[in-house]
């Protein structure tokens, strides 16, 4: 009867172990993806951001006006 439940307690932990070592491999995989979809969305909006402040910047210097230095 030792023998049985040894192979039982076995075969469980091997089962076990199994199935969390395939359980952390799809977590590892989910987190890999969805890190890369924030990464992506997040260089996106930086890049959308650049343009803006840069449209910005070319409408200032193309709407101030000379500057006149004062003479003594």
């Amino acid at each position: 009867m030792g023998y049985v439940l040894r192979v039982r307690l076995a075969s469980f932990f091997v089962g076990a172990a199994t199935a969390s070592a395939a359980g952390l491999y799809v977590l590892h995989r989910d987190y890999k993806v969805a890190h890369e979809a924030i990464s992506q969305q997040v260089r996106g909006i930086q890049e959308s951001l650049d343009h803006r402040i840069s449209a910005l910047e070319k409408l200032k210097e193309a709407e101030a006006p000379p500057q006149v230095e004062a003479t003594e």
